[in-house]
């Protein structure tokens, strides 16, 4: 049989939420969940679609496929539409509700609204039957499709223990079918996320077409802004009878089919949880006694899947079920009497998955991790697996990574920071609470020119003690200073500060003798450098003033010999007019003086 249905596959994991917390992988019962670069991711081929991780996830990283926008499309469709309700919701909805329930998915446009504890009461009698008829072996009730898929994947030896009898919903599905016709589309409402895989085996192909949670179902009342309380009371389109609407709970199906229903009784074994789960597998395959094992994989049974968003303790709800089953007794009708096939197959899966390791390969990945030996194997589950072992398979099989060992990180991170402590060209060092050296790193022992025979002995053996003892008396827990070491040559900057928990100081020392050596030839060029500008610009002024001077000596003369030529050549020009030209002399005096 092939595993993948051509679907979305129905749980998985929102990313942008994922913590890295590993603590799916603690809570999923088969390990379906992979590791990569710290995200988790759920894979398809291993999940058995329990939703447990759903439930245990802190941030709300792991959620399943929802199909509301689906459901719309059908009702908003010219198709004939029915629900097929599981018996659990007496446990999810108040008394008030519960009547106002069928009007209000009425008015969604269901057309057919009826209690899936009508097939629970048919596959019930026909499981008892069959055992009735060949009760010698053990028998493992068909009705959880978690537990079905465990099975199939995990333990196929007991397949064949499986009754051949198809779960109610599948029941009640094939009777609305033969009752309404195949051209009918069927929505399943229920409390169960792998009832959504169940309804998409191949060999359910075209009969349901949708499977809500009762959370699903709520928001859709909410989207359609659907009140119950704005609704009338009203009935379900058919009522199931006897105590059919006892199947969700633990030991529901003994009671259904009238079995010996002795919370004692020998061969009648009712388990919920997982570990039950598998206790109850083992006595089936071990044992040679033959016993009727009515298995269901959430605690306290269907009233507590996955798909329960209730405040109401586990145990009202419990109640609350039996409570209606005994309600309704009164107003029960016979369900019309209809054949229908309450036959179904099982198979085993080709799990690919299980893979097997040498040992020596095995040994490898522990010993990256420093887990080689059986002693160091702390099986501490941080990581998610039970055993250091199986992580290391895990490993192998590419589901884990090498760093979800935390006590690996751990010692890891150590190495890391004492590798940075001794790599530091800072000193560094640790005094006890009486001020004695703990631990000293290389930079510390150069600078103080000490060996690691220092350590044990006061802090006061190297230097002034004095600043240590003022961060003792502090209430602050950091103390910082500047300190010139003339023994050894040094001027350090330290900084020291507490660790309260451990009763210890810490004391960093920063050697600054350079920069202040640099400081000072620094003052020292800016000093010289300045007096040599004084000097310039004294030189420079002097010689300003003197240019001056002599430019001003030199302006003077200058124009005292251009006033002499001017009047010399005046007087030229004034011979040669009185000349000859005595007629015009007049008129060319009058205009070169005018000029």
């Amino acid at each position: 049989m092939k595993e993948n249905f051509g679907k979305p596959q129905v749980v998985f994991t929102n990313k942008a939420r994922c913590q890295d917390c590993y603590r799916c992988i603690r809570a999923c019962p088969v390990k379906a969940i992979k590791m990569k670069e710290g995200q988790a991711s759920v894979q398809k081929d291993r999940c058995i679609d329990c939703g447990t991780c759903i439930r245990e996830c802190p941030q709300g990283a792991k959620t399943y496929r929802n199909d509301i926008e689906h459901v719309k499309l059908l009702l908003q469709s010219n198709m004939k539409v029915a629900v097929s309700l599981a018996p659990s919701f007496a446990g999810v909805y108040a008394d008030w509700e519960r009547t106002r329930i069928a009007s209000a998915l009425r008015k969604l446009g269901f057309q057919y609204v009826a209690e899936t504890a009508i097939g629970a009461g048919e596959v019930a009698q026909y499981i008892a039957q069959i055992i009735n008829e060949n009760g010698y072996k053990s028998y493992i009730s068909s009705a959880c499709p978690a537990v079905i898929n465990y099975i199939e994947k995990y333990d196929p030896e007991c397949i064949d223990n499986i009754t051949p009898v198809a779960s109610p919903m599948i029941a009640h599905a094939r009777r609305i079918k033969a009752k309404m016709g195949e051209d009918c589309a069927i929505v399943f409402i229920g409390p169960c996320i792998a009832k959504k895989s169940e309804a998409e085996r191949p060999e359910y192909e075209g009969l349901i077409e949708a499977v809500l949670t009762f959370d699903e179902l709520n928001d859709l009342f909410k989207s359609e802004d659907i009140n119950l309380a704005a609704f009338e009371e009203s009935w379900f389109n058919e009522f199931p009878t006897g105590e059919s609407r006892l199947y969700p709970l633990l030991g529901g199906l003994a009671k259904t089919a009238a079995m010996d229903t002795d919370i004692l009784a020998s061969d009648i074994i009712s388990v919920s949880g997982f570990d039950e789960l598998k206790q109850a597998l083992d006595l089936v395959k071990n044992s040679s006694k033959n016993y009727i094992i009515e298995p269901l994989f959430c605690s306290m049974g269907c009233v507590n899947g996955p798909g329960v968003n209730s405040k109401k303790n586990i145990l009202t709800r419990r109640m609350d079920v039996i409570g209606y089953s005994n309600s309704r007794q009164l107003y029960t009708i016979e369900p019309e009497k209809i054949e229908i096939d309450l036959s179904a197959k099982y198979y085993q899966f080709p799990n690919t998955f299980v893979q097997e390791f040498p040992e020596d390969e095995i040994i490898r990945v522990l010993e990256k991790t420093g887990h080689a030996a059986e002693q160091d194997q702390f099986n501490c589950n941080a990581c998610g697996y039970d055993t250091c072992h199986e992580k290391a398979i895990a490993v192998l099989s590419g589901m884990a990574e090498i760093d979800m060992c935390m006590p690996y990180m751990r010692r890891f991170a150590e190495m890391k920071s004492d590798q940075i402590i001794e790599s530091s060209p800072n000193g560094i060092v640790i005094l006890d609470e009486h001020f004695k050296i703990i631990h000293m790193n290389p930079a510390f022992r150069k600078f103080f020119m000490c060996s690691e025979s220092t350590t044990g002995k006061p802090i006061s053996y190297l230097m002034d003690p004095e600043p240590f003892y003022k961060l003792s008396s502090s209430e602050e827990d950091i103390f910082e200073t500047t300190e010139n070491h003339d023994n050894y040559g040094i001027i350090c900057h330290e900084k020291l500060y507490k660790l309260n928990d451990e009763k210890q100081y810490v004391g960093i020392f920063v050697n600054i003798t350079k920069n202040i050596s640099d400081q000072t030839e620094l003052d020292e060029i800016k000093a010289k450098t300045i007096k040599q500008a004084q000097e310039l610009l004294n030189h420079q002024i002097d010689m300003a003033q003197n240019i001056a001077k002599l430019l001003g000596e030199s302006s003077a003369k200058g124009e005292e010999l251009v006033e002499n030529l001017m009047k010399l050549s005046q007087d030229e020009e004034k011979k040669n007019i009185t000349g000859d030209n005595s007629k015009n002399k007049n008129w060319i005096w009058d205009t070169y003086t005018s000029k």
